[in-house]
């Protein structure tokens, strides 16, 4: 199993960007999915959480004012849209999910390799 995250970049601020995360490989069942953010320096946080069937949960007010967290079942892929970025919103972004892999159905917590948001002018 895999998790590929995608759509990070250098965005001025007071921009937006959408990250995508998708998951393959020997696949039964995706439970949450969830996307981190770490910036040089910083611990690895929580930014927001959705569940299968597509209730999310954000972390604080700044993260959920300005983001939304949305899956498509389909696709195995989870998304953060991010609007009004802020220089402190550079950061690397990670996504996370719990799988039950195949073949033997264990469920196990996954993450991606991290994509680069950088919030400059």
């Amino acid at each position: 199993v895999q998790l590929q995250a995608s759509g990070g970049g250098l965005v001025q601020p007071g921009g937006s960007l959408r990250l995508s995360c998708a998951a393959s490989g020997g696949i039964f069942g995706i439970k949450d999915m969830a996307w981190y953010r770490q910036a040089s320096g910083n611990q690895r946080e929580l930014l927001a959480r959705i569940t299968s069937d597509g209730n999310a949960y954000y972390a604080d007010s700044s993260v959920k004012a300005r983001s939304t967290i949305s899956r498509d079942n389909a696709k195995n892929t989870v998304y953060l849209q991010m609007n009004s970025l802020k220089p402190e919103d550079t950061a690397v972004y990670y996504c996370n999910a719990l799988i039950i892999a195949r073949p033997m159905g264990v469920l196990g917590n996954y993450w991606g390799q991290g994509t680069q948001v950088t919030v400059s002018s």
